[in-house]
Protein backbone atom coordinates (compact mmCIF):
# COMPACT_ATOMS: atom_id res chain seq x y z
CA UNK A 1 0.00 0.00 0.00
CA UNK A 2 1.66 3.63 -0.70
CA UNK A 3 0.59 4.96 2.73
CA UNK A 4 -0.14 3.40 6.27
CA UNK A 5 -1.30 6.93 7.78
CA UNK A 6 -2.12 10.47 6.50
CA UNK A 7 -0.32 13.57 6.65
CA UNK A 8 -2.58 14.85 9.51
CA UNK A 9 -3.05 11.80 11.67
CA UNK A 10 0.23 10.90 13.38
CA UNK A 11 0.40 12.03 16.93
CA UNK A 12 2.91 11.30 20.72
CA UNK A 13 1.00 7.91 20.53
CA UNK A 14 2.37 6.91 17.52
CA UNK A 15 6.37 7.99 18.51
CA UNK A 16 7.93 4.28 17.62
CA UNK A 17 5.50 2.87 15.27
CA UNK A 18 7.33 2.45 11.61
CA UNK A 19 4.80 4.34 9.12
CA UNK A 20 4.46 5.07 5.44
CA UNK A 21 3.22 8.55 4.05
CA UNK A 22 2.57 9.73 0.89
CA UNK A 23 1.80 13.18 -0.69
CA UNK A 24 3.29 16.37 -1.84
CA UNK A 25 6.63 18.27 -0.65
CA UNK A 26 5.57 21.44 0.35
CA UNK A 27 8.68 23.18 1.34
CA UNK A 28 12.10 21.80 2.27
CA UNK A 29 14.50 23.24 4.51
CA UNK A 30 18.34 22.58 4.30
CA UNK A 31 19.88 23.52 7.53
CA UNK A 32 23.42 21.82 7.09
CA UNK A 33 23.47 18.56 9.12
CA UNK A 34 19.93 18.09 8.81
CA UNK A 35 17.15 18.94 6.02
CA UNK A 36 13.41 18.75 6.92
CA UNK A 37 10.69 18.57 4.65
CA UNK A 38 7.05 19.02 4.89
CA UNK A 39 4.99 17.19 3.37
CA UNK A 40 1.53 17.42 3.09
CA UNK A 41 -1.69 15.75 1.57
CA UNK A 42 -5.90 16.99 2.30
CA UNK A 43 -5.52 15.50 5.78
CA UNK A 44 -2.57 17.99 6.89
CA UNK A 45 1.41 18.08 7.31
CA UNK A 46 4.02 16.05 8.66
CA UNK A 47 7.10 16.91 9.21
CA UNK A 48 9.82 14.76 7.74
CA UNK A 49 13.70 14.82 8.91
CA UNK A 50 16.57 14.03 7.12
CA UNK A 51 20.87 13.80 9.14
CA UNK A 52 23.39 14.03 6.81
CA UNK A 53 25.70 12.08 9.38
CA UNK A 54 23.11 8.71 9.64
CA UNK A 55 22.51 8.58 5.97
CA UNK A 56 24.03 10.73 3.75
CA UNK A 57 22.51 9.38 0.67
CA UNK A 58 19.50 9.73 2.09
CA UNK A 59 19.65 13.35 2.88
CA UNK A 60 20.99 14.24 -0.61
CA UNK A 61 18.34 12.50 -2.49
CA UNK A 62 16.00 15.00 -0.24
CA UNK A 63 17.76 18.29 -0.88
CA UNK A 64 17.03 17.26 -5.13
CA UNK A 65 13.41 17.05 -4.55
CA UNK A 66 11.70 19.70 -5.75
CA UNK A 67 8.05 21.89 -4.92
CA UNK A 68 4.80 19.41 -5.13
CA UNK A 69 7.06 16.44 -6.13
CA UNK A 70 4.90 13.60 -5.05
CA UNK A 71 6.25 11.04 -2.58
CA UNK A 72 6.23 8.10 -0.79
CA UNK A 73 8.21 7.42 2.48
CA UNK A 74 9.11 4.99 5.01
CA UNK A 75 10.37 5.83 8.60
CA UNK A 76 10.17 6.12 12.30
CA UNK A 77 7.98 7.82 14.20
CA UNK A 78 9.92 10.23 16.90
CA UNK A 79 9.57 13.42 19.54
CA UNK A 80 9.79 16.52 17.91
CA UNK A 81 12.94 18.80 19.84
CA UNK A 82 10.80 21.81 18.32
CA UNK A 83 7.54 21.30 18.36
CA UNK A 84 4.81 23.41 16.33
CA UNK A 85 1.87 23.88 18.25
CA UNK A 86 -0.20 25.65 14.81
CA UNK A 87 -0.76 21.81 13.85
CA UNK A 88 -1.88 19.16 15.20
CA UNK A 89 1.09 17.21 14.00
CA UNK A 90 3.44 19.38 15.22
CA UNK A 91 4.81 17.49 18.54
CA UNK A 92 6.73 14.48 16.03
CA UNK A 93 8.41 14.18 13.03
CA UNK A 94 9.86 10.90 11.01
CA UNK A 95 13.34 9.80 10.31
CA UNK A 96 12.69 8.42 6.95
CA UNK A 97 14.57 5.57 6.38
CA UNK A 98 12.99 4.75 2.45
CA UNK A 99 12.10 7.62 0.15
CA UNK A 100 10.64 6.82 -3.44
CA UNK A 101 9.88 9.60 -5.88
CA UNK A 102 5.94 8.81 -7.04
CA UNK A 103 5.98 11.62 -9.59
CA UNK A 104 8.83 14.42 -9.77
CA UNK A 105 6.48 18.07 -10.92
CA UNK A 106 6.69 21.14 -12.57
CA UNK A 107 7.60 24.34 -10.51
CA UNK A 108 4.22 25.58 -9.65
CA UNK A 109 3.24 29.10 -10.62
CA UNK A 110 2.51 30.39 -7.48
CA UNK A 111 3.24 29.02 -4.06
CA UNK A 112 0.82 26.33 -2.97
CA UNK A 113 0.46 27.59 0.92
CA UNK A 114 -1.87 28.95 3.38
CA UNK A 115 -0.67 32.71 2.23
CA UNK A 116 -0.30 32.50 -1.42
CA UNK A 117 1.18 35.33 -3.63
CA UNK A 118 -0.81 33.90 -6.68
CA UNK A 119 -3.60 36.66 -7.88
CA UNK A 120 -7.20 35.53 -8.77
CA UNK A 121 -6.58 34.63 -12.58
CA UNK A 122 -3.57 32.89 -12.23
CA UNK A 123 -5.16 30.73 -9.61
CA UNK A 124 -8.31 30.30 -11.56
CA UNK A 125 -6.18 28.88 -14.42
CA UNK A 126 -4.52 26.30 -12.83
CA UNK A 127 -7.33 25.41 -10.30
CA UNK A 128 -6.21 22.20 -9.54
CA UNK A 129 -3.12 23.45 -7.66
CA UNK A 130 -4.96 26.08 -5.90
CA UNK A 131 -7.26 23.39 -4.46
CA UNK A 132 -4.56 21.97 -3.03
CA UNK A 133 -4.21 24.66 -0.76
CA UNK A 134 -5.96 24.79 2.84
CA UNK A 135 -8.27 27.15 3.00
CA UNK A 136 -9.34 26.27 -0.46
CA UNK A 137 -10.02 22.11 0.82
CA UNK A 138 -11.28 24.16 4.54
CA UNK A 139 -14.29 25.48 2.42
CA UNK A 140 -14.81 22.89 0.25
CA UNK A 141 -15.02 20.56 3.50
CA UNK A 142 -17.32 23.00 4.95
CA UNK A 143 -19.69 22.25 1.67
CA UNK A 144 -19.78 18.53 1.93
CA UNK A 145 -20.51 18.97 5.56
CA UNK A 146 -23.90 20.95 4.88
CA UNK A 147 -24.65 19.27 1.96
CA UNK A 148 -24.33 15.94 4.30
CA UNK A 149 -26.15 17.07 7.16
CA UNK A 150 -28.64 18.15 4.83
CA UNK A 151 -29.50 14.88 3.83
CA UNK A 152 -29.33 13.95 7.50
CA UNK A 153 -32.69 16.01 8.51
CA UNK A 154 -34.07 16.08 5.56
CA UNK A 155 -34.38 12.45 5.38
CA UNK A 156 -35.29 12.07 9.26
CA UNK A 157 -38.34 14.25 7.76
CA UNK A 158 -39.47 11.38 5.43
CA UNK A 159 -37.95 13.68 2.63
CA UNK A 160 -37.61 11.62 -0.65
CA UNK A 161 -34.67 11.98 -2.67
CA UNK A 162 -35.89 12.08 -6.66
CA UNK A 163 -34.08 13.23 -9.36
CA UNK A 164 -35.27 15.25 -12.42
CA UNK A 165 -34.36 15.68 -15.60
CA UNK A 166 -31.53 18.31 -16.78
CA UNK A 167 -32.53 18.42 -20.65
CA UNK A 168 -36.08 19.96 -20.29
CA UNK A 169 -38.41 22.22 -22.09
CA UNK A 170 -37.86 25.86 -22.42
CA UNK A 171 -39.90 28.43 -20.31
CA UNK A 172 -39.64 31.72 -19.00
CA UNK A 173 -38.94 31.68 -15.31
CA UNK A 174 -36.84 35.02 -14.72
CA UNK A 175 -33.66 34.62 -16.35
CA UNK A 176 -32.46 33.38 -19.97
CA UNK A 177 -32.05 29.77 -20.53
CA UNK A 178 -29.25 27.78 -21.41
CA UNK A 179 -30.10 25.87 -24.46
CA UNK A 180 -29.02 22.67 -25.66
CA UNK A 181 -29.62 21.85 -29.52
CA UNK A 182 -30.75 18.28 -30.71
CA UNK A 183 -29.03 16.51 -32.98
CA UNK A 184 -31.88 13.68 -33.02
CA UNK A 185 -34.56 16.55 -33.24
CA UNK A 186 -32.83 19.05 -35.81
CA UNK A 187 -33.69 22.40 -35.27
CA UNK A 188 -35.15 22.02 -31.56
CA UNK A 189 -33.54 22.21 -28.50
CA UNK A 190 -33.67 21.70 -24.89
CA UNK A 191 -33.18 24.33 -21.74
CA UNK A 192 -31.48 23.83 -18.92
CA UNK A 193 -33.19 23.88 -15.86
CA UNK A 194 -33.31 27.05 -14.22
CA UNK A 195 -34.84 24.78 -10.87
CA UNK A 196 -36.94 21.81 -10.77
CA UNK A 197 -40.16 23.73 -10.31
CA UNK A 198 -42.62 22.04 -12.95
CA UNK A 199 -41.27 18.75 -11.76
CA UNK A 200 -41.15 19.16 -7.89
CA UNK A 201 -44.56 20.01 -8.87
CA UNK A 202 -45.80 17.00 -10.93
CA UNK A 203 -44.28 14.87 -7.91
CA UNK A 204 -46.39 16.33 -5.90
CA UNK A 205 -49.68 15.26 -8.25
CA UNK A 206 -48.11 12.30 -7.93
CA UNK A 207 -47.96 11.62 -4.25
CA UNK A 208 -44.59 12.30 -3.19
CA UNK A 209 -45.85 14.38 -0.31
CA UNK A 210 -42.01 15.68 0.69
CA UNK A 211 -39.56 15.66 -1.87
CA UNK A 212 -35.60 17.01 -1.99
CA UNK A 213 -32.93 17.33 -4.29
CA UNK A 214 -29.72 18.71 -3.97
CA UNK A 215 -29.74 19.55 -8.06
CA UNK A 216 -27.58 21.95 -10.32
CA UNK A 217 -29.56 25.06 -11.89
CA UNK A 218 -28.45 26.99 -14.89
CA UNK A 219 -29.35 30.51 -15.23
CA UNK A 220 -27.88 33.01 -18.40
CA UNK A 221 -27.18 36.09 -16.62
CA UNK A 222 -24.94 38.72 -15.04
CA UNK A 223 -22.70 37.21 -12.92
CA UNK A 224 -21.25 39.23 -9.72
CA UNK A 225 -19.72 37.57 -6.13
CA UNK A 226 -23.07 35.14 -5.14
CA UNK A 227 -23.86 34.27 -9.07
CA UNK A 228 -22.66 31.55 -11.17
CA UNK A 229 -24.22 30.29 -14.30
CA UNK A 230 -24.59 26.95 -12.85
CA UNK A 231 -25.39 27.11 -8.84
CA UNK A 232 -26.20 24.29 -6.64
CA UNK A 233 -29.90 24.36 -5.01
CA UNK A 234 -31.40 22.27 -2.10
CA UNK A 235 -34.84 22.00 -3.26
CA UNK A 236 -37.52 21.00 -1.35
CA UNK A 237 -41.32 20.42 -2.09
CA UNK A 238 -44.32 18.97 0.39
CA UNK A 239 -48.07 18.21 -0.27
CA UNK A 240 -50.41 19.19 2.52
CA UNK A 241 -49.46 22.31 4.06
CA UNK A 242 -49.80 25.62 4.38
CA UNK A 243 -46.86 28.28 4.46
CA UNK A 244 -46.24 27.81 8.42
CA UNK A 245 -45.65 24.33 7.67
CA UNK A 246 -42.69 25.27 5.68
CA UNK A 247 -41.33 27.66 7.53
CA UNK A 248 -41.35 25.55 10.63
CA UNK A 249 -39.73 22.79 8.79
CA UNK A 250 -36.94 24.80 7.35
CA UNK A 251 -36.43 27.09 9.93
CA UNK A 252 -35.58 23.53 11.92
CA UNK A 253 -33.30 22.72 9.23
CA UNK A 254 -31.22 26.20 9.17
CA UNK A 255 -30.87 25.48 13.03
CA UNK A 256 -29.57 22.17 12.41
CA UNK A 257 -26.90 23.01 10.09
CA UNK A 258 -26.01 25.63 12.36
CA UNK A 259 -25.92 23.24 15.08
CA UNK A 260 -24.09 20.67 13.88
CA UNK A 261 -21.65 22.14 11.43
CA UNK A 262 -20.57 25.43 13.00
CA UNK A 263 -21.80 24.70 16.78
CA UNK A 264 -24.19 28.14 16.16
CA UNK A 265 -27.47 27.62 18.43
CA UNK A 266 -30.08 30.24 17.46
CA UNK A 267 -32.76 31.36 20.19
CA UNK A 268 -36.43 30.71 19.59
CA UNK A 269 -37.96 31.55 16.87
CA UNK A 270 -36.78 33.35 13.29
CA UNK A 271 -38.14 37.14 13.67
CA UNK A 272 -40.29 37.82 10.14
CA UNK A 273 -40.92 40.86 8.48
CA UNK A 274 -43.36 41.99 5.30
CA UNK A 275 -41.42 42.74 2.33
CA UNK A 276 -43.37 46.27 2.94
CA UNK A 277 -42.00 46.70 6.15
CA UNK A 278 -38.42 45.45 4.96
CA UNK A 279 -38.25 48.13 2.08
CA UNK A 280 -39.50 50.69 4.04
CA UNK A 281 -37.00 49.93 6.97
CA UNK A 282 -33.86 48.57 4.84
CA UNK A 283 -34.34 49.75 0.97
CA UNK A 284 -34.05 45.55 0.83
CA UNK A 285 -36.26 42.61 0.87
CA UNK A 286 -33.05 40.53 2.15
CA UNK A 287 -31.89 43.42 5.17
CA UNK A 288 -28.96 42.51 7.34
CA UNK A 289 -30.28 42.81 10.68
CA UNK A 290 -26.97 42.66 12.29
CA UNK A 291 -26.77 46.29 12.91
CA UNK A 292 -29.46 49.24 13.01
CA UNK A 293 -28.94 52.33 10.78
CA UNK A 294 -33.13 51.92 9.83
CA UNK A 295 -34.26 54.25 7.41
CA UNK A 296 -36.48 57.43 8.62
CA UNK A 297 -38.50 59.29 5.96
CA UNK A 298 -37.81 63.35 6.88
CA UNK A 299 -39.49 64.17 3.67
CA UNK A 300 -42.18 65.87 5.21
CA UNK A 301 -40.12 67.96 7.44
CA UNK A 302 -37.41 68.80 5.11
CA UNK A 303 -39.12 69.88 2.13
CA UNK A 304 -40.47 73.31 1.67
CA UNK A 305 -37.53 75.24 2.86
CA UNK A 306 -36.03 76.75 -0.11
CA UNK A 307 -33.37 73.60 -1.04
CA UNK A 308 -34.36 72.97 -4.72
CA UNK A 309 -32.78 69.42 -4.10
CA UNK A 310 -35.03 68.00 -1.80
CA UNK A 311 -38.34 69.93 -2.60
CA UNK A 312 -37.95 68.22 -5.92
CA UNK A 313 -37.49 64.87 -4.49
CA UNK A 314 -40.61 62.12 -3.97
CA UNK A 315 -38.56 60.92 -0.90
CA UNK A 316 -35.53 61.88 1.58
CA UNK A 317 -34.48 59.37 3.59
CA UNK A 318 -31.77 59.74 6.88
CA UNK A 319 -29.86 57.17 8.20
CA UNK A 320 -28.04 57.35 11.62
CA UNK A 321 -24.15 56.75 11.98
CA UNK A 322 -23.74 56.78 15.59
CA UNK A 323 -20.50 57.85 17.29
CA UNK A 324 -19.61 59.43 13.47
CA UNK A 325 -19.65 63.00 13.86
CA UNK A 326 -15.51 62.47 13.92
CA UNK A 327 -15.63 61.76 10.10
CA UNK A 328 -13.62 64.15 8.36
CA UNK A 329 -14.49 66.50 5.82
CA UNK A 330 -12.22 64.06 3.78
CA UNK A 331 -14.43 61.43 4.67
CA UNK A 332 -17.57 62.62 4.26
CA UNK A 333 -16.36 63.61 0.34
CA UNK A 334 -14.92 60.66 -0.23
CA UNK A 335 -18.68 58.84 1.04
CA UNK A 336 -20.21 61.44 -1.29
CA UNK A 337 -17.61 60.30 -4.42
CA UNK A 338 -18.97 56.40 -3.27
CA UNK A 339 -22.19 57.18 -3.64
CA UNK A 340 -22.01 59.28 -7.00
CA UNK A 341 -20.59 55.89 -8.60
CA UNK A 342 -22.83 54.75 -11.45
CA UNK A 343 -23.62 51.66 -9.44
CA UNK A 344 -24.71 53.40 -6.54
CA UNK A 345 -26.30 56.43 -9.35
CA UNK A 346 -27.13 59.09 -6.17
CA UNK A 347 -26.65 62.45 -6.86
CA UNK A 348 -25.10 63.26 -3.94
CA UNK A 349 -25.27 62.93 0.12
CA UNK A 350 -26.25 65.50 2.87
CA UNK A 351 -24.59 65.28 6.13
CA UNK A 352 -25.69 66.29 9.46
CA UNK A 353 -23.77 66.11 12.44
CA UNK A 354 -24.46 66.64 15.83
CA UNK A 355 -22.00 67.74 17.85
CA UNK A 356 -21.30 66.81 21.58
CA UNK A 357 -22.14 70.23 22.59
CA UNK A 358 -25.61 69.90 21.32
CA UNK A 359 -25.35 72.04 18.32
CA UNK A 360 -25.79 70.79 14.88
CA UNK A 361 -23.26 71.40 11.34
CA UNK A 362 -24.70 70.50 8.42
CA UNK A 363 -23.62 70.97 4.53
CA UNK A 364 -27.51 72.43 3.91
CA UNK A 365 -26.88 74.76 6.97
CA UNK A 366 -28.03 77.71 5.17
CA UNK A 367 -30.93 76.05 4.00
CA UNK A 368 -32.50 74.99 7.72
CA UNK A 369 -32.11 76.57 10.97
CA UNK A 370 -30.66 75.31 14.15
CA UNK A 371 -34.20 74.32 14.97
CA UNK A 372 -35.33 72.34 11.83
CA UNK A 373 -32.02 70.71 11.75
CA UNK A 374 -33.38 69.12 15.46
CA UNK A 375 -36.24 68.06 13.92
CA UNK A 376 -34.17 65.73 11.53
CA UNK A 377 -31.88 64.86 14.65
CA UNK A 378 -35.42 64.05 16.77
CA UNK A 379 -36.52 62.15 14.30
CA UNK A 380 -33.21 59.71 13.11
CA UNK A 381 -32.98 59.59 16.89
CA UNK A 382 -29.53 60.97 17.08
CA UNK A 383 -27.44 61.81 20.16
CA UNK A 384 -24.22 64.17 20.48
CA UNK A 385 -21.58 62.40 18.34
CA UNK A 386 -23.69 61.13 15.91
CA UNK A 387 -23.96 61.55 11.92
CA UNK A 388 -27.17 61.52 10.28
CA UNK A 389 -26.41 60.78 6.59
CA UNK A 390 -29.23 61.93 3.73
CA UNK A 391 -30.06 60.90 0.06
CA UNK A 392 -33.16 62.11 -2.13
CA UNK A 393 -34.84 61.52 -5.33
CA UNK A 394 -37.50 58.71 -6.90
CA UNK A 395 -38.81 56.64 -3.60
CA UNK A 396 -37.50 52.69 -4.78
CA UNK A 397 -33.98 53.88 -6.13
CA UNK A 398 -33.50 56.36 -3.21
CA UNK A 399 -34.77 53.05 -0.74
CA UNK A 400 -32.00 51.55 -3.14
CA UNK A 401 -28.94 53.51 -2.80
CA UNK A 402 -29.32 54.08 0.77
CA UNK A 403 -29.49 50.46 1.45
CA UNK A 404 -26.01 50.18 -0.59
CA UNK A 405 -24.78 53.15 1.63
CA UNK A 406 -26.17 51.63 4.81
CA UNK A 407 -24.04 48.20 4.47
CA UNK A 408 -21.00 50.18 3.26
CA UNK A 409 -21.08 51.84 6.34
CA UNK A 410 -21.59 48.53 8.41
CA UNK A 411 -18.42 47.47 6.62
CA UNK A 412 -16.94 50.49 7.78
CA UNK A 413 -17.72 50.75 11.17
CA UNK A 414 -16.97 47.19 11.51
CA UNK A 415 -20.21 46.25 12.13
CA UNK A 416 -21.08 43.22 10.01
CA UNK A 417 -19.05 40.47 11.83
CA UNK A 418 -19.19 37.22 9.87
CA UNK A 419 -19.19 34.78 12.50
CA UNK A 420 -22.39 36.90 13.67
CA UNK A 421 -25.79 35.31 12.04
CA UNK A 422 -28.78 36.89 11.54
CA UNK A 423 -31.56 35.10 9.87
CA UNK A 424 -34.66 36.49 9.19
CA UNK A 425 -37.80 35.20 7.40
CA UNK A 426 -39.35 38.11 4.61
CA UNK A 427 -43.08 37.40 3.93
CA UNK A 428 -46.09 38.76 2.16
CA UNK A 429 -43.89 39.63 -1.35
CA UNK A 430 -45.89 41.85 -4.04
CA UNK A 431 -47.41 38.73 -6.69
CA UNK A 432 -46.52 41.19 -9.46
CA UNK A 433 -44.35 43.95 -10.66
CA UNK A 434 -45.10 46.03 -12.89
CA UNK A 435 -42.10 46.04 -16.03
CA UNK A 436 -42.09 49.88 -18.20
CA UNK A 437 -40.29 47.86 -21.32
CA UNK A 438 -43.00 45.38 -21.76
CA UNK A 439 -45.92 47.51 -20.85
CA UNK A 440 -47.41 44.55 -18.88
CA UNK A 441 -46.68 42.37 -15.19
CA UNK A 442 -44.02 40.02 -14.15
CA UNK A 443 -43.88 37.55 -11.90
CA UNK A 444 -42.07 38.53 -8.93
CA UNK A 445 -41.25 34.74 -7.93
CA UNK A 446 -42.82 33.06 -11.00
CA UNK A 447 -45.57 32.16 -12.25
CA UNK A 448 -47.09 29.02 -10.17
CA UNK A 449 -46.72 31.14 -6.79
CA UNK A 450 -50.44 31.47 -5.24
CA UNK A 451 -51.60 34.53 -4.19
CA UNK A 452 -52.32 34.95 -0.23
CA UNK A 453 -56.52 33.94 -0.23
CA UNK A 454 -57.29 37.05 1.20
CA UNK A 455 -56.46 38.85 -1.72
CA UNK A 456 -57.49 37.00 -4.07
CA UNK A 457 -60.51 39.91 -4.64
CA UNK A 458 -58.01 42.11 -6.09
CA UNK A 459 -56.63 40.14 -8.88
CA UNK A 460 -58.60 41.25 -11.59
CA UNK A 461 -59.06 45.09 -10.21
CA UNK A 462 -56.23 45.85 -8.76
CA UNK A 463 -53.73 43.21 -9.16
CA UNK A 464 -50.52 45.34 -8.21
CA UNK A 465 -51.90 44.99 -4.88
CA UNK A 466 -51.48 40.97 -4.53
CA UNK A 467 -49.21 39.61 -2.16
CA UNK A 468 -47.76 36.35 -2.87
CA UNK A 469 -48.53 33.50 -0.74
CA UNK A 470 -44.47 33.42 -0.82
CA UNK A 471 -41.30 33.52 1.64
CA UNK A 472 -37.21 34.10 1.66
CA UNK A 473 -35.51 33.41 4.28
CA UNK A 474 -32.30 35.96 4.29
CA UNK A 475 -29.11 35.93 6.76
CA UNK A 476 -26.66 38.80 7.05
CA UNK A 477 -28.05 40.49 4.11
CA UNK A 478 -28.09 37.51 1.67
CA UNK A 479 -30.71 35.67 0.31
CA UNK A 480 -30.55 32.14 1.48
CA UNK A 481 -33.48 30.48 -0.19
CA UNK A 482 -36.95 31.55 -0.33
CA UNK A 483 -39.95 30.00 -2.12
CA UNK A 484 -44.18 29.92 -1.78
CA UNK A 485 -47.23 27.88 -1.79
CA UNK A 486 -48.11 27.38 -5.45
CA UNK A 487 -50.97 27.74 -7.41
CA UNK A 488 -52.80 23.60 -7.76
CA UNK A 489 -56.17 24.54 -9.49
CA UNK A 490 -55.85 25.23 -13.41
CA UNK A 491 -58.65 27.52 -13.41
CA UNK A 492 -56.55 29.84 -11.00
CA UNK A 493 -53.14 29.06 -12.73
CA UNK A 494 -55.10 30.19 -15.91
CA UNK A 495 -56.16 33.37 -14.75
CA UNK A 496 -52.68 33.98 -13.18
CA UNK A 497 -51.28 33.03 -17.03
CA UNK A 498 -53.23 35.61 -18.54
CA UNK A 499 -52.18 38.39 -16.28
CA UNK A 500 -48.74 37.77 -17.35
CA UNK A 501 -50.34 38.22 -20.52
CA UNK A 502 -49.56 34.70 -21.90
CA UNK A 503 -51.78 34.11 -24.77
CA UNK A 504 -54.14 30.79 -24.28
CA UNK A 505 -52.14 29.24 -27.30
CA UNK A 506 -48.84 30.21 -25.48
CA UNK A 507 -49.78 28.64 -21.83
CA UNK A 508 -50.85 26.13 -23.58
CA UNK A 509 -48.00 25.19 -25.51
CA UNK A 510 -45.08 25.98 -22.78
CA UNK A 511 -47.15 24.27 -19.51
CA UNK A 512 -50.13 22.75 -21.10
CA UNK A 513 -48.43 19.62 -19.06
CA UNK A 514 -49.09 21.02 -16.17
CA UNK A 515 -52.25 22.15 -16.50
CA UNK A 516 -53.33 18.82 -17.01
CA UNK A 517 -51.90 17.58 -14.21
CA UNK A 518 -54.12 19.84 -12.34
CA UNK A 519 -56.81 18.13 -13.90
CA UNK A 520 -56.01 14.70 -12.09
CA UNK A 521 -56.18 15.52 -8.43
CA UNK A 522 -53.49 17.76 -7.56
CA UNK A 523 -52.80 18.41 -3.61
CA UNK A 524 -52.39 21.97 -2.10
CA UNK A 525 -48.34 22.23 -1.87
CA UNK A 526 -45.76 24.42 -1.47
CA UNK A 527 -41.40 24.07 -1.12
CA UNK A 528 -38.68 25.97 -0.75
CA UNK A 529 -35.05 25.84 -2.08
CA UNK A 530 -32.10 27.37 -0.44
CA UNK A 531 -28.86 28.22 -2.14
CA UNK A 532 -26.48 25.71 -1.14
CA UNK A 533 -23.21 28.03 -2.01
CA UNK A 534 -24.89 30.97 -0.56
CA UNK A 535 -25.26 29.10 2.31
CA UNK A 536 -22.46 27.81 2.78
CA UNK A 537 -20.44 31.12 1.55
CA UNK A 538 -22.34 32.39 4.29
CA UNK A 539 -21.55 29.97 7.03
CA UNK A 540 -17.67 30.70 6.11
CA UNK A 541 -18.22 34.14 6.69
CA UNK A 542 -17.39 35.16 3.05
CA UNK A 543 -19.45 37.08 0.61
CA UNK A 544 -17.93 35.50 -2.45
CA UNK A 545 -19.40 31.59 -3.44
CA UNK A 546 -16.70 31.01 -5.88
CA UNK A 547 -14.32 29.14 -3.31
CA UNK A 548 -17.33 27.20 -1.96
CA UNK A 549 -17.10 25.75 -5.32
CA UNK A 550 -14.60 23.43 -6.95
CA UNK A 551 -14.42 24.86 -10.78
CA UNK A 552 -16.16 27.90 -10.85
CA UNK A 553 -16.24 30.61 -13.66
CA UNK A 554 -15.49 33.89 -13.69
CA UNK A 555 -17.52 37.09 -14.02
CA UNK A 556 -17.91 36.80 -17.89
CA UNK A 557 -18.83 33.23 -17.47
CA UNK A 558 -15.70 31.58 -18.75
CA UNK A 559 -13.82 28.59 -17.13
CA UNK A 560 -10.42 29.13 -18.03
CA UNK A 561 -8.48 25.91 -16.52
CA UNK A 562 -10.69 23.98 -19.25
CA UNK A 563 -11.21 27.43 -21.92
CA UNK A 564 -14.79 27.14 -21.90
CA UNK A 565 -17.04 28.23 -23.41
CA UNK A 566 -15.12 27.27 -26.83
CA UNK A 567 -16.66 27.23 -30.66
CA UNK A 568 -17.35 23.92 -31.86
CA UNK A 569 -16.04 22.22 -35.41
CA UNK A 570 -18.12 23.50 -38.51
CA UNK A 571 -18.85 19.39 -38.61
CA UNK A 572 -20.41 19.34 -35.23
CA UNK A 573 -22.75 22.31 -36.41
CA UNK A 574 -23.70 20.77 -39.69
CA UNK A 575 -24.72 17.53 -37.58
CA UNK A 576 -26.73 20.02 -35.27
CA UNK A 577 -28.40 21.85 -38.37
CA UNK A 578 -26.97 25.11 -37.30
CA UNK A 579 -25.72 27.81 -38.85
CA UNK A 580 -23.95 30.73 -36.66
CA UNK A 581 -24.14 34.33 -38.44
CA UNK A 582 -20.79 35.93 -37.70
CA UNK A 583 -22.43 38.66 -35.56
Amino acid sequence: MYRSHTCGELRPSHIGSTVTLAGWMQRSRDLGGMTFIDLRDRYGITQLAFNVEEDAAMADKANKLGREFVIQVTGTVVERSSKNKQIPTGEIEIIVTELTILNAAKLPPFTIEDNTDGGDEIRAQYRYLDLRRSPVQEKLRLRNRVALETRKYLDEQDFMDVETPYLIKSTPEGARDFVVPSRMNVGQFYALPQSPQTFKQLLMVSGFDRYYQIVKCFRDEDLRADRQPEFTQIDCEMAFVEQEDILQMFEGLIKHLFKTVRNVEFEGAFPRMTYAEASEKYGSDKPDIRFGMEFVDITSIAQGKGFSIFDESEAIIAINAEQCAVYTRKQLDTLTDWVRRPQIGAKGLIYLRVNEDGTFKSSVDKFYSEEELEKWAVAAKAKPGDLILVLSGELEKTRKQMNELRLHMGNELGLRNPNQFAPLWVLDFPLLEWDENSNRYHAMHHPFTSPKPEDMHLIQTDPGKVRANAYDLAMNGVELGGGSIRIHDRELQSRMFDLLGFSKEDAQAQFGFLMTAFEYGAPPHGGLAFGLDRLVATMGGSDSIRDYIAFPKNNNGRDVMIDAPSPLFDEQLKELGIKLTGE
